[in-house]
């Protein structure tokens, strides 16, 4: 099930990452881009370790059967993001454009979780 080969998340395979809920998913990728945009600034490597991780992350989301249906989302999330952090910011994204995208998953999980 899982041909994805993790360079970060070694030990973290699409079956279990599977038992996340999609906001569980989308909200752990929210926390490595919120690492990468804090990082941006003081330790470029530490930033693109972070980011590194969030696409590994969103791979594992693209590939996850459940997802199906939210493919086209998550695929242009994906593309809109790498512009960000590593091209021309044609999409015009900010940094505050993707902690309100973000925080709206991790509200929407921890609320599916009772907090």
């Amino acid at each position: 099930m899982n041909n994805l080969k993790n360079k970060h998340h070694k030990n973290l395979t699409l079956k279990k990452w599977s038992e996340f809920s999609l906001m569980e998913q989308m909200s752990n990728i929210g926390s490595e881009v919120e690492r990468a945009i804090k990082w941006r600034c003081k330790n470029k490597e530490y930033s693109k370790l972070a980011i590194e991780r969030s696409l590994e992350l969103i791979d594992m989301t693209l590939a996850d059967p459940k997802n199906k249906g939210r493919l086209k989302e998550v695929a242009r999330m994906r593309e809109v993001l790498v512009d960000y952090f590593y091209f021309d910011n044609i999409y015009n994204s900010s940094d505050v454009l993707w902690r309100k995208y973000f925080f709206s998953f991790n509200y929407a999980a921890a609320l599916a979780k009772g907090r």
